[in-house]
């Protein structure tokens, strides 16, 4: 079998038993998987829930907290619990394993997620497996990933993985809910997430869970525009991610022929922060969209916002949305330019540029 690197998502509903606590059962059950396609010569790297769930027990919750300190308390309490489990169980496979822990920042910061592909790298490089997760203890609302489904899409880009594997206790997205309709279907195959299949996916995850079926899809609908390969579903057994992998897994699987792989950096300029706009006229539209060019500033109408050179801004045609790149000027020397043949220097060469 051709040598793979993979991306494997183990959700809470996963690794932890009806009360909230560790099932050391299915721990091992996982563990025994990912040491199975590492003795098959893959890359692996784990993205693990659990952290909140292998802690709140431990603090005498009754149930999973859902206040933001509450949730915080148990994962600074579970993430040890849960990568000394690891770190131990891959052990005894001669398996090294590593802890990493990110923030939304890691990917929208562009040194920062560099520096996060450099790690990995090395990491890879040395046979071992990162165990990814948020960084729960100190990151805010409006720095998380939502769950870790985002999390490990984002991941996946990152690495330019080949496969990412979201694990579940569902085996794949069906066409109605399964526990209402029995006459439900399974979809063994899709090609594109469209907004409709987020529609009649949209529901809760488990009671020690963040994300339903809706959030897989929007991670499987990321890791496409990466160009990766995605499949949800559920397995049991040392050769359930073997067999995933060999197309013969129990869920659904998510990809088409025409994936491209992205290069780090313009995965970057499509997490960043936005901080200004440019608006064009019709021939820099062409340029850009049609053409595969740079953007010059002869093509540029008008400018909003403040930003410096290296930021992120957004581009429009009009009211129309076009993508986003890396700029080479602050907004203060663009001003002058603005429809001058002044420069030839892009303004957003066409390597800085996403259609996203």
């Amino acid at each position: 079998m051709e040598k793979k690197r993979i991306v494997v998502k183990i959700g809470s509903s996963s690794l932890t038993n009806a009360k909230g606590e560790l099932d050391y059962f299915k721990f091992h059950d996982h563990i025994g998987a990912i040491a199975r396609l590492k003795q098959q010569g893959h890359e692996v790297l784990l993205v693990s829930s659990g952290a909140v769930a292998a802690g709140f027990r431990k603090l005498g919750y009754s149930s999973r907290p859902v206040t933001l300190k509450g949730k915080q308390a148990a994962a600074a309490v579970g993430q040890s619990v849960l990568i000394q489990a690891y770190m131990s169980a891959f052990e005894q496979f001669g398996i090294i394993a590593a802890q990493v822990l990110l923030t939304r920042n890691d990917f929208s910061k562009k040194e920062r997620y560099k520096n996060a592909y450099a790690t990995f790298s090395e990491l890879l490089d040395r046979s071992v497996i990162p165990i990814i997760n948020e960084n729960d203890t100190v990151s805010i609302s409006e720095l998380t990933f939502g769950d870790n489904d985002m999390l490990s899409a984002l991941v996946s880009g990152l690495v330019h993985a080949d496969q990412l594997i979201i694990l579940t206790d569902i085996n794949g997205l069906y066409d109605a809910n399964p526990m209402k309709n029995p006459d439900a279907k399974r979809l063994d195959q899709l090609h594109e997430i469209t907004d409709d299949m987020l529609g009649f996916a949209d529901g809760a995850g488990s009671k020690v869970g963040t994300g339903g079926m809706q959030s897989k899809l929007l991670a499987a609908r990321v890791a496409l525009n990466f160009g990766v390969k995605t499949f949800i579903g559920t397995g049991q057994g040392t050769y359930k991610l073997t067999e995933i992998l060999a197309g013969l897994g129990d869920g659904t699987y998510i990809e088409h022929d025409a994936l491209k792989i992205v290069n780090t950096s313009k995965q970057w300029i499509s997490l960043a922060e936005i901080s200004g706009k440019l608006f064009v006229d019709e021939g820099a539209k062409v340029a850009l969209i049609e053409q595969g060019g740079s953007l010059l500033p002869v093509g540029v109408c008008a400018i909003d916002g403040i930003f410096q050179k290296g930021d992120v801004v957004a581009v429009y045609y009009n009211k129309e949305y076009l993508g986003r790149g890396e700029i080479s000027y602050s907004s203060d020397e663009i001003r002058p330019l603005i429809g001058k043949r002044a420069s030839d220097k892009p303004l957003i060469h066409r390597d800085q540029w996403v259609q996203i």
